[in-house]
């Protein structure tokens, strides 16, 4: 596994994320990863689309809960931004996760079997094998415009930074 620069910490202790790290102005790359009927969803199945991908750890916190939340419904008011959520968690618990509290305009997927997303974006808490919380907005031709791995895992991410990017993008 390939380390990155980037310095996060998850409660407080220093948090080594492995893959490469993302920046603005890199190609998107495509990676694999699972929904939540199993069946594989490749980032390039949204190309030509601007997507923010919402990055967490787990559902099953109440930041990670509150960050689903907040962009599920800012996928239903703008239809012109797809947003794709993603985690270790298995599909089942995200499936039930999403059914239990209404999400339905994010697509939520899994990385779990592969970790495809996060060795490519940066993202992997490699002690943990956990996905560390971020966000990163993609333009219509795969060019990354926002990037933000937040700096203390269990704090949100700037939401109105990355929206407004999108916004600006559509």
């Amino acid at each position: 596994m390939e380390k990155n620069n980037v310095k996060i910490t998850f409660a407080g202790n220093p948090m080594p994320l492995s893959g490469k790290e993302i920046k603005v102005g890199d190609k998107a790359p495509d990676f694999t990863a699972v929904g939540n009927d199993l069946k594989p969803v490749n980032f390039s199945d949204f190309s030509k689309k601007v997507r923010i991908i919402s990055v967490f750890p787990s559902l099953d916190t109440g930041v990670c809960e509150l960050q689903n939340i907040r962009f599920n419904k800012e996928a239903a008011e703008n239809k012109d931004v797809v947003i794709i959520s993603i985690s270790v968690d298995l599909p089942f618990a995200q499936k039930r996760f999403c059914g239990a509290k209404g999400i339905d305009a994010a697509v939520t997927i899994s990385d779990h079997k592969d970790l495809d997303f996060g060795e490519k974006y940066g993202f992997v808490m490699e002690p943990l094998r956990l996905l560390a919380r971020g966000v990163i907005v993609v333009d219509k031709d795969d060019t990354v415009k926002h990037v933000e791995y937040v700096s203390e895992v269990t704090t949100e991410p700037d939401y109105e930074a990355a929206l407004k990017v999108a916004k600006s993008l559509v």
